[in-house]
C-alpha cells in the first residue's frame, strides 16, 4: 500500500492502526506542502507522522524540504540528503529516499536511498518543463508498484526512478499553471510499436510495388520512418536497415523495418515533432526541381536550409546539423513545413524530406509523384 496527502493526526493514527493490523509493505509519501504554497498537513499531525507512520513504513519518499522538516536539518547537498536520510531512517521505516529534485545539481536529478545501512544514488537528466504535477506521487506509487510485482527494494526505487523520469519527460501541456506527469507514456510507447512497424511495413510493400520509383531514389538510398507518438531518441522511430536501393526502375529493401534503424530521419523527425507532434513520419527522396514542383502543387509547406550557413560549432558536433536544419527551415516559413529540401555540401548530396502524419501516406504520395513524373 501507499499513503499521500494524510491531512490530520487522526487520519494518520487511524491508517497506522490498519496498515499494523493487516501487515502489507507501506510506502510512505509524507507530502506537507503543495506546489501553490498551502499546507497539507497540520502542524501536530507531523508528530503523528513520525511516531506512528513512519515506524510501520517500509520506503518513505520526502523531496528535499519534507527531508529537512523530518530530520530537523538543513540539506544543501548530496551529503546533507545523506545525513538526513540516516536520521529519518532512525524514525523507524525500512528505507528512506530522500528525493532530489529540489537539490542544487544542475544537470542531473539526484535521489538518495538509504537502506541496509548502505547509501544509494540514483541519477537522471535533470529535465527543464513547467509539467511536473503529481511526480511525488506517481514516484512512489512506481515504487508500491514495483515492490508488489515482488521487487527488493533498491530494484523499485531504481525502476521507479525510471519510469518517473519518462512521465516528467513527456509531461502534459494542459490547464494553468504546472501541466501534469504523464504516468502512462510509457505504456502508450510499448502500445504503439507494433502499430508503427505495420505501418512502415506496409509503406515499404507500396514503395517496392511502383514502377519508376527508382527516379526518386537518391544516390545514398530511400527511406522511409515512422515515430512513436513520445519519441525521444532514435530507438524510437521506426525505418529500414539498409534502406531501399534501386533495382532497375524499382526499389527493394535491404531488411525489414526495425526501431532505430535511421539516424539520419530520425534527427528530421524527432526534431520536427518539437514544433508538430503530428508529423511523425518522413521519407527522403533525391532533390530535383520537378519533384519540387510536384509538392509545390499539392499545396505542401515547402522550405530549405543552406548547409553553407551552418555555423562552425554546429558543424563539429556530429548529428547536429539536421536539427540546425531544421530550425533554420522552420523560420524562413514562419511554421513547421511539410518538405524540407538542401543542395547538398562538399561530400553530402541534395536532398528532399517529406512529412506526413504516417509512413503509408508518405509512400502513396511518393507513388504518385514516381508515376507523374515518370
Amino acid at each position: 500500500g501507499k499513503t499521500g496527502m494524510l491531512y490530520t493526526a487522526e487520519i494518520i493514527r487511524a491508517v497506522a492502526e490498519e496498515t499494523s493490523k493487516y501487515g502489507f509493505p507501506l510506502v510512505v509519501d509524507p507530502v506537507m506542502v503543495a506546489k501553490s504554497g498551502a499546507p497539507l498537513l497540520k502542524p501536530e499531525a507531523e508528530e503523528a507522522l513520525k511516531e506512528y507512520l513512519l515506524p510501520v513504513a517500509k520506503v518513505v519518499t520526502p523531496n528535499r524540504f519534507e527531508a529537512e522538516r523530518l530530520s530537523k536539518m538543513e540539506i544543501k547537498d548530496i551529503e546533507g540528503a545523506k545525513r538526513a536520510a540516516e536520521k529519518i531512517h532512525a524514525l523507524g521505516p525500512e528505507a528512506v529516499v530522500v528525493k532530489g529534485g529540489h537539490l542544487e545539481a544542475a544537470s542531473e536529478s539526484i535521489d538518495i536511498l538509504y537502506y541496509g545501512g548502505e547509501y544509494k544514488i540514483f541519477r537522471a537528466p535533470r529535465i527543464y518543463t513547467k509539467n511536473t504535477h503529481g511526480t511525488g506521487c506517481s514516484f512512489s506509487s512506481a515504487i508500491t508498484a514495483y515492490l508488489a510485482r515482488g521487487e527488493d527494494i533498491v530494484l523499485a526505487v531504481k525502476l521507479a526512478k525510471e519510469f518517473i523520469t519518462e512521465a516528467i519527460k513527456f509531461g502534459l501541456n494542459i490547464g494553468k499553471g504546472a501541466g501534469p506527469v504523464n504516468p502512462m507514456a510509457r505504456l502508450y510507447r510499448e502500445a504503439e510499436k507494433y502499430g508503427v512497424l505495420r505501418n512502415v511495413m506496409e509503406a515499404k510493400n507500396i514503395l517496392e510495388s511502383t514502377t519508376n520509383i527508382a527516379r526518386l531514389v537518391p544516390e545514398v538510398g530511400m527511406n522511409v520512418a515512422m515515430a512513436l507518438s513520445y519519441a525521444d531518441s532514435a530507438d524510437d522511430v521506426a525505418a529500414i536497415p539498409g534502406r531501399l536501393v534501386k533495382v532497375f526502375d524499382r526499389v527493394k529493401a535491404v531488411s525489414q523495418p526495425e526501431f532505430g534503424a535511421s539516424s539520419h530521419l530520425a534527427r528530421y523527425l524527432i526534431e520536427i515533432m518539437k514544433y508538430d507532434a503530428r508529423k511523425r513520419a518522413a521519407i527522403n527522396l533525391r532533390y530535383s526541381e520537378n519533384i519540387i514542383k510536384a509538392l509545390r502543387e499539392r499545396g505542401l509547406r515547402i522550405s530549405f536550409y543552406d548547409r553553407a550557413e551552418e555555423p562552425e560549432e554546429i558543424k563539429r558536433i556530429e548529428g547536429m546539423t539536421i536539427p540546425w536544419g531544421v530550425r533554420q527551415a522552420k523560420g524562413r516559413v514562419g511554421g513547421v513545413p511539410d518538405v524540407i529540401y538542401h543542395m547538398g555540401d562538399i561530400g553530402k548530396e541534395p536532398m528532399i524530406v517529406i512529412f506526413g502524419e504516417d509512413a503509408i501516406s508518405l509512400a502513396k504520395l511518393a507513388a504518385e509523384i514516381a508515376r507523374e513524373i515518370g
